[in-house]
Formats: C-alpha cells, structure tokens, sequence
C-alpha cells in the first residue's frame, strides 16, 4: 500500500512540474522568468508573486505574465520549432485543437497530439534555399553576359546616333547648296519674265549701275558667267546668245566680277558697242532662254522639298536615339537587353503584355487597354533598379488613371511571374531576370537549426 502512494506521489510531482514548466518564451527573454519569489511585468508596470505565471490568469498588462497560456488576448506564444524556423504565435492559439508549431509545443495541454513536422519543413526549406542559391549562381553567370551584351548595344546605338548626326549635317549642307542654286534660277528667271501687264519694252539702262544691277539677276552684288549669258547678245547673227567661252572672256576670264571689276572689263565693251549688247525686250527672247530656266528653278525646289522630307525624318530617328541613350538602363547597362523585349502572362480572360522601356497593356476580347507607359526606376536607395514605374495609362471608368509597378526579381530567364490589381486600376507585376540577381543574394547563410 505504502508502495503505491509513493509512486502516486511520484506522478503528482512530475505533472505539478511540468504544469510549472515555463512555456512560450524564447531564449532572449529566460532571463525574466528565473523562478522567484516574485515576478516583475517586462514592461514594469506591475509585480506579481511567482506562482501566478502561467495560471492561466492575466495579470501583466503586456501579457508577460502568461507566454504560455491563453489567457491574454495580445500574449504571444514562442514556437522554439527545432529543425525549422522559430516564430511568434497569439496566445489564443495555444491549446485551441490545433498545431500551429511544427513542434507541437502549442499544444502540451491540448486532447489533440501533434506530430512533429520541423524536421521535414527543415529539410525541404533546406532543398528550396540550395535551389534559389544555385539559380542566383546561375543568374549571376548570365548577368555578366547581359552586362557585355547591354554594353555592345550602348556602343551601337552611339555609333548609329553618330552616324546620322553626320548625315544630317550633309544633308543640312546640300539643301543650303539647292536653296542657293534654286534661288539664283528664280532671279534669272524673274530677269527672263515680262515686266508690266502690257509686255511693252523695257527701257534699257543708262549708267555703269543701272546696267550692273540689270546683270545681277540674283541681287548678290556680283554678275556670274551664267548672268552675262542670259542678258547679253552679239550684235550681230540676229542676237545670237554668248557662248561660255564668250561670256568669260568679256568678264577678263573671271567666273564672276564685282562693280569694280565690270567696269573695266563688260562694261567697256557695252560701251564701245564692239559686237555685244543687252537684249532689248527680255521678254521676246525668253522663249529660246526661259525654258530651261523655269526647268531649273522648279527641278531645284522639287529636290530641296524631297530632302527636306529626308531631314525631318532623319532629325526623329535622332530624337529618338538620343532619348533611347538618355535612359538609365543600370549601373552597368545589365538592363539594356530589355529594350527591344516584350514579356505576356496570361490571367484569366486577360493576357498582359509588358514591354520594359516602353509599356504595360492588357489585352482581351474587348481589344487592348494602355496600363501605363515607361516613367522611372523607383526602388530605394540601395536597391534603386528593383522596382519600374509605368503610369500615364488609360483613364479607367469613375477613376483614376492607370498605372502598374513592376518588381524585378532574381532568375535564369527573363519572364512575367505574376500580374495584380490590389487597388482599382493600380496594377503591380513580379518579372523574373538575370539582371537582377546580386552576389548578396547567393552569400545568405541557412539557418543555424537547419
């Protein structure tokens, strides 16, 4: 008999200390609960004897009394979880008939039994980081290529940029030369067109000047081969029309002559009448030498409005290059291979296309629907190219306009891993890429339990 109440005994001790085992507390806060004669609440506020920790009565009001029970209703239980990742659970939880910790520890006190579980959340969450280090290895190694590949771009477009800079400005060059050319042929062809609306005679000119500026059809100050040919005759063979030779030879064999000039030279012979004279009635000879004058001046402004066209075009392909090479594409241009990408996800009734540098659509049935163009990089100081910014998108229906966040995220391919709408109208995307992954992000150690 004496036998049996000392095993009695032995059983009642053991509950009564297990019942006094102070749970839910992690190794960062034993020090508080060293058992006393009194206990002091963790924020101060109250001293309590020893023995009312873990009653299951709420005495401290940061619950610090009762870590182990449900007693307070903003207690937190402590999930040592060896094997796994340790956590904080409410403390309504505990004993409720459900495992919350892998370890079971929530329920020591509970009809239901929970089977331990951290040994193989371990070991799968151990499979999980060693496949996200070994992708971000990978990602790495195809970061450097696209770093090479986003530098070999940069240079291209340079050289492209470079390239039509230099065009443009023979071009520019060669419509300033047909500008010229077409209005020297205009002026020659106003000098060759009837003055006055009744065709009459123009009055030939009396003075050195007067027949000087008569020759200057172009009003540049000075008189071309080209201009003595087209106003100037022989006296003889019925007012046969100069030769080249002639008309260079009457200049003193000069292409052209200032004032002083024509007077030593044209000028003389007009005046000695040694076998050349003005025409008299520029407009009756017109019909031999107007025509291909007419035929120039239009020729000339048909071919300066053609190239005018090729600038205009040319001076776009240029904005756009250099807006192209203003964009931040990171800090060692890993990010330019995206420029010419176009990644779609399909959702649903919706496929979502999204074409980094450029813009965000959402395309269905009902045809396709702008989410938001390229604005800016807005991820934090340390990690600025983690996060794009798209707005100025469509107006949705009652409101605002809209606009998609992309985050970019570590991994072996360039692809859209998932597409929300958290708020109305205000999208957010996840896209996976090489270019993203950092040395960082492949040093992080396993946890110690592991």
């Amino acid at each position: 008999m004496q036998y049996h109440i000392i095993i009695v005994v032995i059983i009642w001790s053991t509950v009564l200390a297990d019942s006094r085992k102070i749970r839910g507390i992690s190794l960062a806060y034993r020090r508080f609960y060293k058992e006393k004669r009194s206990f002091l609440c963790i924020d101060g506020s109250k001293i309590i004897p020893f023995e009312q920790v873990n009653d299951d009565y709420c005495d401290c009001l940061d619950a610090s009394d009762e870590p182990g029970t449900s007693a307070c209703t903003n207690g937190r239980f402590y999930c040592i979880n060896l094997g796994f990742r340790p956590h904080y659970i409410q403390s309504s939880r505990v004993n409720d008939g459900i495992c919350d910790c892998c370890d079971g520890s929530d329920e020591y006190n509970s009809r239901f039994r929970c089977r331990n579980t951290c040994r193989d959340l371990g070991q799968r969450e151990l499979v999980e980081v060693e496949d996200r280090m070994r992708a971000v290895s990978e990602g790495l190694l195809l970061k450097q290529q696209l770093i090479k590949e986003g530098a070999n771009i940069w240079q291209e477009k340079q050289s492209q940029l470079r390239d039509l800079q230099r065009v443009g400005e023979q071009l520019r060059a060669k419509m300033e030369a047909h500008r010229k050319r077409e209005r020297k042929a205009e002026g020659m062809l106003g000098l060759l067109m009837p003055q006055g609306d009744d065709n009459r005679k123009k009055k030939g000119p009396e003075s050195l000047t007067d027949f000087f500026q008569e020759l200057d059809c172009n009003k540049d100050g000075s008189i071309t081969v080209e201009e003595v040919q087209a106003n100037v005759v022989s006296r003889g063979e019925e007012g046969r029309g100069l030769t080249e030779r002639e008309a260079l030879d009457l200049l003193g064999g000069h292409r052209q002559a200032d004032l002083s000039l024509f007077r030593e030279t044209l000028w003389r012979s007009l005046k000695s009448d040694s076998g050349v004279k003005m025409k008299e009635d520029l407009s009756a000879v017109g019909g031999v030498d107007q025509a291909p004058n007419i035929k120039a001046a239009g020729d000339g402004s048909a071919d300066v409005k053609k190239m005018e066209e090729a600038y205009d075009t040319l001076q776009m392909e240029i904005r756009d290059l250099e807006e192209t090479l203003s964009t931040d594409y990171g800090a060692d241009k890993e990010f330019m291979y995206l420029l010419s990408l176009c990644v779609e996800l399909a959702v649903y009734e919706y496929t979502y296309v999204l074409c980094p540098f450029n813009q965000v659509t959402q395309k269905s049935s009902a045809g396709t629907v702008l989410l938001g163009k390229w604005g800016s990089w807005t991820g934090h100081s340390e990690k600025r190219y983690s996060q794009m910014l798209f707005d100025g998108g469509e107006l949705c229906w009652l409101g605002p306009t809209r606009s998609t966040v992309v985050t970019l995220a570590c991994g072996t391919r360039t692809a859209l891993r998932a597409v929300k709408e958290p708020r109305k109208c205000r999208y957010v995307m996840e896209l996976e890429s090489p270019a993203s992954c950092d040395p960082l992000q492949g040093s992080r150690k396993v946890h110690n339990e592991l």
